[in-house]
């Protein structure tokens, strides 16, 4: 939940992709030699490609114009094995990156090329710098507007462009921290669009505790996304919006869909951050928890030793959950 992105002397206008090759394109301003008409994404709603690399292997790379965002955002498209020969379609997962992260922390960092091997799945993953995954109240630098760039630009504009399931049935959204979060908030506002969702220590309580989260949120966009703006409003939030994106209060949203919730339950006593960050998560998700057996929501859990990090084997075991909860590939 509280993790926030490193300092950088790189703009972010121009961060390279998330591999060697992706690399590469970013760097020399365009996609290698391996891309092929055939293969070839192109613009469109709102989105205008300015960078990539489409090497014909599993793992794509995109930067995108729009005006949803002043900067460039970027994101990664992986490919499950053999697309390029199958003609089958595929479902898709949107993988939400937190706040200590971009969208190559799970190439870069968790080995997505490897935990999804063999899997008949397309995997995107989106930029979200430190929006929690909206779009703000208030921006001193230009536009933010996360939510738009990820659900009415990206969404479409990946199944114009790749062979995938353009339905309900198709979609999974799952995220990391904040990434978690995000998935369980758009899994219920755009509730026709994903019917899996995951929440890997991600908070699923906005307003308990006196509404941490919410001034958290508000904090770490303030210094790191918005230029001092906020996401939901300062000193007084929006409650509308508080509201529309709390898990918690959106139980009836997650009718019908599989869900999957992980936390740690014994972060690191020495690291005040590892140890506020999970213990939070855990009792967000606890209380949401609460909240879907009550209305009689099936729903996943774990909890499991540890504190505030991204655990490849729960993802595992998540994604053979949201495949048999999805269409299959065909």
């Amino acid at each position: 939940m509280f993790d926030v992105p490193p300092p950088s002397s790189i703009s972010r206008r121009r961060l390279i992709g998330g591999s060697a090759a992706a690399a590469a394109a970013g760097l020399f301003g365009g996609a290698l030699a391996g891309s092929s008409a055939a293969q070839a994404a192109g613009d469109g709603y709102g989105l205008r490609i300015v960078d990539r690399n489409e090497n014909g292997g599993r793992l794509q790379y995109y930067r995108f114009a729009t005006d949803a965002i002043e900067w460039d955002p970027g994101v990664n498209v992986l490919l499950p094995d053999g697309y390029h020969t199958s003609g089958k379609r595929y479902p898709v997962l949107y993988l939400l990156h937190g706040g200590n992260a971009d969208f190559r922390t799970f190439h870069l960092q968790d080995n997505i090329v490897g935990l999804t091997a063999g899997r008949e799945v397309i995997v995107v993953m989106p930029d979200a710098s430190t929006s929690w995954y909206c779009n703000p109240v208030t921006s001193f630098v230009g536009p933010r507007n996360w939510e738009t760039f990820h659900i009415a630009q990206l969404l479409p504009w990946v199944d114009a462009n790749f062979r995938t399931f353009a339905e309900y049935n198709g979609r999974a959204v799952a995220g990391f921290s904040m990434g978690g979060f995000g998935a369980l908030k758009y899994a219920a506002k755009y509730y026709g669009h994903f019917c899996s969702v995951s929440s890997h220590s991600g908070p699923a309580s906005l307003r308990r505790d006196f509404g941490l989260v919410v001034h958290w949120a508000n904090a770490t966009s303030a210094a790191l996304d918005l230029g001092g703006g906020t996401v939901y409003g300062i000193p007084l939030w929006d409650e509308a919006r508080v509201t529309a994106d709390n898990p918690v209060q959106r139980i009836p949203s997650f009718q019908n869909k599989r869900i999957f919730l992980a936390a740690g339950t014994s972060p690191d006593p020495i690291n005040w951050f590892d140890t506020v960050n999970e213990t939070q998560v855990l009792a967000g998700q606890r209380e949401f928890r609460g909240a879907l057996a009550r209305a009689g929501i099936p729903h996943e859990w774990r909890e499991v030793p540890g504190g505030h990090f991204f655990r490849h084997d729960l993802f595992v075991q998540d994604l053979n959950g949201m495949l048999g909860r999805l269409r299959r590939a065909g």
